[in-house]
């Protein structure tokens, strides 16, 4: 089968794809052909051996996808050939065939396709928890999401829309913006502007914020601390910007201000039944209409390095999905 490879952590652009053999389910294991794989921007980091996990080498990224049962491993009783699954891999999904543990494995919801399963699990799973277990968001609330315009930050934006909160974008390029405005923000911010943070303060009456939603962060999460309000949450997704932040603790103190870690795949580890759960209600959001997953573009996985390589420079927008095989 064919396969983009990493042969040694470095640039994304020295991937490439080869024939491999196809993998073989082990026991609680299905064997997927896949119709649909998302780029994530940990994958970016982890083929450049920047990311908390470094696969044995060589490897296949890809860590979510969407496709068709086509064999399954011992004890498992849940799927059988032909089922039509989403699934998160850690690995392997940029190919024609990917292994998925089936505890990793859901249904793909009625009426959803391919492409939109493969960019479902990880976005909108990360931003539920975030901002349901972790941000204790409430009806009423304000809440500003950076990064607006990427998978995870539209997910939040429609998410938040769901649970009854004020939506305010923020992105960095009027285009991106609009996109945010479609996904239901109520409010929309460019961040690379002068004094943005005044702007903020302008939409809250001068309070500031309720929660902040970063998987940016850079230069812009000490400026979106500061424009939260008493007691407001903070919530650090991701480092999208290539640079972890330095927060000055003082700004926790003055205002009584919490500073939350998110990491849903470590979640999902130790609380399975909260993470499927969750699933559950994102696939229930889904079918009445309120969940819109942002697929902007699709690719071959000839163009899965290229793709890559525009996420983790910040030029994509929504999500970018890799289509290995047939789609049919």
């Amino acid at each position: 089968m064919k396969a983009l490879v990493c042969h040694g952590f470095g640039p994304i652009e020295d991937l490439r794809i080869e024939d491999i053999a196809a993998p073989v389910p082990g026991p609680g294991q299905l064997l997927i052909d896949v119709k649909a794989a998302s780029i994530n921007f940990p994958d970016a980091l982890m083929v450049q051996g920047r990311y908390q996990v470094k696969p044995a080498l060589p490897f296949t990224p890809g860590a979510e996808l969407a496709g068709v049962v086509a064999a399954v491993g011992e004890g498992v009783a849940a799927f059988g050939p032909g089922d039509r699954v989403i699934a998160t891999t850690g690995t392997g999904a940029f190919a024609e065939q990917c292994l998925a543990d089936a505890a990793r494995a859901v249904p793909l919801p009625a009426g959803m396709d391919f492409a939109a399963g493969a960019s479902f699990l990880l976005a909108y799973g990360t931003a539920l928890h975030a901002l349901r277990t972790i941000g204790r968001l409430r009806p009423g609330e304000t809440v500003l999401v950076l990064g607006a315009a990427g998978g995870v930050g539209i997910a939040a934006v429609e998410i938040a829309k769901t649970m009854g909160a004020r939506v305010i974008a923020a992105a960095s390029s009027t285009e991106k913006l609009a996109l945010a405005r479609r996904a239901g923000a109520d409010e929309t911010i460019d961040y690379t502007q002068p004094e943005w943070r005044r702007q903020v303060e302008g939409l809250t009456a001068g309070n500031g914020v309720d929660l902040v939603y970063d998987p940016v962060g850079g230069p812009y999460s000490e400026s979106a601390l500061r424009a939260t309000a008493w007691r407001g949450r903070y919530l650090v997704i991701g480092f999208a910007a290539d640079e972890i932040p330095k927060l000055p603790l003082n700004l926790a103190l003055l205002k009584e201000r919490a500073v939350l870690g998110v990491f849903w795949g470590e979640a999902m580890r130790r609380d399975p039944a909260q993470c499927l759960a969750d699933i559950r209600q994102l696939g229930e959001w889904f079918s009445s209409g309120k969940l819109h997953p942002p697929v902007t573009e699709r690719v071959p996985l000839a163009g899965a390095a290229a793709a890559m390589a525009r996420l983790a420079g910040r030029r994509a927008m929504g999500k970018l999905v890799v289509l290995p095989g047939p789609q049919a």
